[in-house]
């Protein structure tokens, strides 16, 4: 019977009991960049399918498996799309039933990949075409390449709240003046949120967690939701979004503004990786070729996240890093409080 939840310590177990080819070794040393070879294209469309599990947004998502399946006519795409933790909860799930579905997947929360790294469930697998990005974009030992990044930013309805009267800082939130107000997603469906709060209650403290939940806070699920509800204007400012989807929803006319606060705004990397019992492996890494390359990169970008690729062009609306402090997390730390995280949270948001 497949169990209704696992902690990430009992994914990990559970994991590390299926029998798997063990590539500790190439855990030691970073492949060799791969370039995409005609043999790589004709064995991809001889097995004819990808399969790939995200959190991205889904029209973004969407998106990119029409691009594909134009540019490798042959080969079906097939997306599962939903929130981090839950697709990590489904891979879990999964393969404690020996159901191998997953052939990529790409998480808004790495820390997941230090737990598949730990339990061989993922391949180090490095494509030409993020060799030359910068060192940070990539795992150490080869197995996850960041697809893109984005930031968990904080934002108010411009038709309910006045500019001069707008939080500036994430302590604004706590001014009794935005208690029933406030729309908050939740780490323990989205790896943004997860990532994000790890971050802030390192920058600011548990106590910050503790006095918002006392905001009467509308808590949603993923980080693209608290943009939708700000900008129906069914509350007036958002604790935490994903920027990138925040910003989609702005520039399609939606009174929604964004803030960065002066105490840092939480990096979010999103990456991507090839599973170990991929069922269509030549696909899997076709399907990686595509999703770093200049091609999607630009639509990442236009869709409002950040490439690491230098090939990319940031639209005209669009204001460089250079003046927000980024705040950024470590995976492993991640991973070991993620369950402590969903625990302290619930506790103070009673849910």
């Amino acid at each position: 019977m497949v169990v209704a939840t696992l902690t990430r310590r009992q994914a990990l177990a559970t994991a590390l009991a299926t029998p798997l080819v063990s590539i500790a070794s190439a855990a030691r040393a970073q492949p060799t960049p791969v370039a995409i070879t005609d043999e790589l294209i004709a064995a991809a469309k001889k097995e004819g399918k990808v399969s790939h599990y995200t959190s991205d947004d889904l029209t973004v998502a969407t998106n990119i498996g029409k691009m594909f399946e134009a540019k490798y006519p042959g080969i079906t795409f097939q997306l599962e799309r939903s929130g981090a933790e839950r697709n990590y909860q489904r891979i879990s799930q999964e393969y404690a039933s020996a159901i191998h579905a997953v052939d990529v997947v790409s998480t808004s929360d790495l820390s997941h990949f230090t737990t598949w790294k730990k339990a061989n469930l993922i391949l180090p697998y490095m494509v030409a075409e993020a060799a030359a990005w910068a060192a940070d974009a990539r795992d150490p030992d080869g197995f996850y390449t960041k697809q893109y990044f984005t930031l968990m930013v904080p934002g108010y309805n411009t038709r309910l709240v006045k500019p001069e009267d707008a939080p500036k800082f994430w302590t604004d939130l706590l001014d009794p003046k935005w208690k029933g107000k406030i729309v908050k997603a939740h780490p323990g469906y989205s790896g943004t949120i997860m990532t994000g709060t790890f971050t802030l209650a390192r920058a600011l403290g548990w106590e910050y967690f503790e006095k918002l939940s006392k905001q009467l806070v509308m808590q949603v699920q993923s980080a693209i939701d608290p943009p939708q509800r700000v900008a129906q204007g069914e509350r007036a400012v958002m604790a935490d979004s994903a920027e990138n989807s925040s910003i989609r929803v702005r520039d399609s006319g939606a009174p929604l503004a964004l803030f960065y606060p002066p105490e840092g705004v939480p990096v979010i990397p999103v990456g991507n990786a090839v599973m170990a019992k991929a069922p269509r492996p030549n696909a899997a890494r076709l399907l990686v070729h595509f999703l770093l390359s200049a091609q999607a990169q630009q639509v990442y970008v236009n869709s409002g996240a950040h490439s690491f690729s230098p090939d990319t062009r940031l639209p005209a609306n669009r204001a460089p890093l250079a003046t927000t402090k980024l705040l950024h997390a470590n995976p492993d730390e991640v991973a070991r409080e993620a369950e402590n995280i969903k625990k302290r949270y619930t506790q103070y948001f009673a849910i």
